[in-house]
Order: structure tokens, then sequence, then C-alpha cells
């Protein structure tokens, strides 16, 4: 990969900096505290402190810095191909709420942008699934009658304003796309002007259920609150086995300015292709900002050079006017059982709160889970709370070969990335990284930078001890079983992990 194929920042992240929040370091007592600041954790604390509670986020990074500023930001109710599916598995009421809450999602964000006059990049667009292959017109045509009939204004078009044919495709009117970071980013600075605080640097460590609620931080200062809130994408306590119900998932994004004429007009994505997406965004003069995602594949896995290779002929090839100027990658959480797990953490909790599994779609999941549980806090409910609810369970067994397929995955890296064989730590080029044995039988996560210096680290994950592995374009340790991210020397990037991988000498 040349010098200009590197991955570079996200594109939200680089044009909207922000300044810094302190990191905690004195004891603390609020009302409700938030884990995470990405767009699930600052809905929920916004709409508590509006709802009159004292609310603190807790972010181990940087606001909005994390999954939410490397998303694609398509703020829609459609859903790659999920109505007829959830029409068959929770029935035309399930998909009804489904698409009720998401829809509400959409009319939330766009009044809370009203309101606070945030200039996002707010804009309304049409949202396309569509396929080029005839044996899947079916498919799509079942698909556009599930939305409508769940209340979507959807229909089946053969038309799109891609620069290329299609078989079919599900519209979907009344959508919109917008600039994430300064989204989120308002909403952080009216939260705090309305009393609310915010801590980066801050790592939570330990939750106990008492009353109130404690978390312990890597800071040393501990959190008192009624309630808690863990919105950290994969969750970081595994009290509730969440972790079995979750895939994690990869995936690439490449973005460049194309002249304005070629905007195809709406926001796309296809189950095929490794699932292709494309939309854009306003840019500088007459060029707009072309996004396009897909080679998705599990953290640790896979060849992500290639990828970013494939998915920039791919971009280039359509659009021969594309000027690449960001790649980046993202990664998402799909339950086994499709719909995103909202709501009280496990059976037994009575202030313990959860947000995960959007498996994608998280600028409407994050919206939605933020006023679902400002609702359960303040003693509400929503209609579509039992839908979202992670205590579910028919779901979850109707879903068990998803179930059994995902922990097969896991257990298969458990063993089996044990049994590898070990390359010689000499033949390690400068910016590679590679899992070597020492003394016959530890495993050791080698770095080498661009000096020739080597950097050593345990290969055990520090979440429940699958091996990591290395990605070469982005320079990090992942683990494939459930995806937590670690620099290269041995910091958390991203968890469910909390605890970086212990430092070894080679």
């Amino acid at each position: 990969m040349s010098e200009k194929q590197q991955v570079s920042s996200s594109y939200w992240i680089e044009t909207a900096p922000d300044g810094h929040h302190p990191a905690l370091t004195e004891d603390l007592d609020v009302d409700v505290a938030v884990i995470g600041a990405g767009i699930a954790g600052l809905s929920t604390a916004w709409e508590l402190t509006r709802a009159g509670r004292s609310v603190a986020v807790l972010e181990a990074g940087r606001v909005a810095a994390g999954v939410t500023g490397h998303t694609t930001a398509k703020v829609t109710a459609l859903h790659t191909l999920v109505y007829d599916k959830l029409r068959r598995t929770r029935g035309p009421e399930g998909a009804r709420l489904y698409a009720r809450s998401q829809s509400e999602a959409i009319e939330r964000a766009a009044g809370i942008a009203g309101e606070l006059g945030v200039d996002c990049a707010w804009e309304s667009r049409s949202a396309y699934t569509y396929a080029r292959d005839a044996a899947r017109v079916d498919e799509l045509r079942a698909e556009a009658r599930a939305a409508a009939e769940a209340g979507l204004p959807a229909s089946f078009v053969t038309e799109t304003g891609l620069p290329f044919p299609v078989a079919g495709a599900v519209r979907v009117t009344g959508q919109a796309q917008f600039h994430p970071r300064k989204y989120l980013l308002a909403l952080a600075a009216d939260l705090v002007e309305h009393g609310g605080r915010i801590f980066e640097g801050t790592t939570v460590l330990g939750l106990d259920e008492g009353e109130p609620c404690r978390l312990s931080t890597t800071t040393g200062a501990t959190v008192r609150a009624r309630d808690v809130v863990v919105a950290t994408h994969y969750p970081i306590f595994d009290r509730a086995l969440l972790f079995t119900r979750l895939t994690p998932k990869r995936e690439l994004v490449v973005a460049g300015t194309i002249p304005a004429d070629q905007d195809p007009d709406g926001m796309f994505i296809t189950p095929d292709e490794n699932t292709r997406s494309v939309r854009t965004a306003p840019h500088d003069g007459d060029r707009r900002l072309l996004i396009v995602t897909g080679e998705h594949f599990t953290p640790g896995t896979g060849d992500p050079r290639a990828g970013f290779e494939r998915l920039t002929a791919w971009a280039t090839e359509h659009f021969p006017d594309l000027d690449v100027t960001h790649r980046w990658a993202t990664q998402d959480n799909s339950p086994t059982d499709t719909v995103p797990m909202v709501g009280p953490l496990h059976p037994g909790a009575r202030h313990a709160y959860v947000a995960t599994g959007f498996g994608g779609w998280g600028m409407t999941g994050g919206i939605m889970a933020g006023s679902l549980l400002a609702a359960q806090i303040t003693g509400e409910e929503r209609e579509w709370s039992g839908l979202y609810d992670p205590r579910r369970l028919k779901p979850a067994v109707r879903e068990a070969p998803a179930f059994l397929k995902t922990q097969a995955k896991v257990a298969g890296h458990f063993v089996g990335d044990r049994l590898r064989p070990s390359p010689p730590v000499e033949s390690l080029p400068p910016g590679e990284g590679a899992v070597v044995r020492a003394d016959g039988h530890h495993r050791l996560a080698v770095y080498r930078d661009d000096d020739g210096n080597l950097h050593s680290v345990s290969a055990r994950c520090t979440h429940l001890g699958c091996l990591v592995a290395f990605n070469s374009a982005e320079r990090a340790w992942e683990c494939p079983c459930h995806g937590s991210r670690f620099d290269t020397d041995g910091k958390v990037i991203q968890g469910p992990a909390t605890k970086p991988l212990e430092q070894r000498d080679i």
C-alpha cells in the first residue's frame, strides 16, 4: 500500500475538531452515570439532562471519536432487508414497532438539530436497498411490501440515480443524512450548559449494582449513581452474557470528492458485493463528498489492505472522476436475532441499562436508544420497549442457528489460533506484526516499527483470553472473538476489553 493509500483519519473527525473534556479525578455523586460518549450514550445523557436528572458521561477516549466518529451517518429506517425478516420472526406488529421507533428517531434528531441550531449538514434523502442480480427481485419486492405494511413510505422501483443499472430496489422517501460529529458535539455542549458533566480519558473498570450503583475507574475516582447506562458499543460488562449474542464486524470506508452533477441523489446499500454502500455529503464549491463502504470482515481476520484496494477500485470504476482523499474503517456488532438490545442490562437489573447490537444502523438506533432509556429511567415506557428488551428469550431461541454459528466461530478462534505455526521474529519487516511463540508455549504479539525496533506484548486478549491478530492496514492488534482492539504497545483502542495487553520482553 502506497503512502497515499495508508489509512487516514475519519472525515467526520478531521472536519469537526473539538476542545477536550477533563478526566475524572474526584469521587462524584449523580443521578445517572452514562458509560460511553458515542451517539447512544450522548443521546441518553442529553435526554436525561433535559428531564432534570444530574448526569455524568464517562468516556475512555474522546467524545464522538469512536464508532460514531467513523460511521457513514445515514439516518434512515430502511435497514437493508430487515422488514420481511421481522414480519416472519416478530410478526407484523414487531415490524411495525421497529419501523415506528426508527422513524421517530429521525424526527427526534431533526427536531434537536433545529432546536439547537446545529450546522450538521442535515439533508433529506431517499434511502434505497438495491440489487443488480435479477434473482433478488422477488426478495426486494417482498421487502418493499413488508416495509410499507410496517408504515414506511416504501415502494419497489427499477430506476435509481446510481451510475449503473439495477434489477430493482426498495425506496423509502423522507430519510436523512448528516455530519454525525458536528451533531454530537453540539449535543455535548448543550448537555454541559444544562448541568451535565463529561469526562474523557476515563475508563470504567467495575460496576457494583448496589443502591446507589458504584463505578470504579482507571483514574482511581469512584462514581455513585442511582442508575447506570452502559453505552460502550460492545458492553464492557459480561454479567449479562450479551457477548454470546453479538458478532463484531469491521468495515472499510473510502471517501473523496466528485463533481456535484454526478451525485446519485440518495443513500444506497446492497446486500451483494460485500455490502456496498454509497452516499454523498456537502463539500466545497461544485463538488460533493462521495462515501463508499463495504469489504467487511471479522476483526483480526482477512486482509484489510486488499479490501481497501478492492473498495477503491469499485468506487473509481463507477465514479471515474472520484478523487479519493480519505480511508478509514468502522466497527459494528450484530445481534443474533436481528434487533438491537436496549433496556435492562440483565434479568435481575434494577438500575443498570445497556444499549448495543445496532448492526450497522447506529444513527437511528442510538437516537432511539437515548429516548427509550431516558423514558425507562424516568419511570415511563415506550410502546416498543419489549421489542428491544435485552432480556428477551423467545426471539433468541428462534435464532438459535445464528447463535450457535457465532459461538462456533469464537470457539474455533479460541482453540485454532493457538495451534497456528509461529513465524520467526527475524522475518518481520518494518510496519508489520505477528503472534509468535516464546519459551515454548507463551504467545507474544510482536510488532516491528518503521525504525526496526520491536514492541512485544502478551497476545492474550484481556477480555476473555482469545489470541489477538495483527491488522497491518491500521497497525493494530485485534481480537477475532469479540472485537477488542489494541495499539502496537497494547493500549486499548476499542472494547469490550478495558485493560491493556500485558507488556512482555521478547
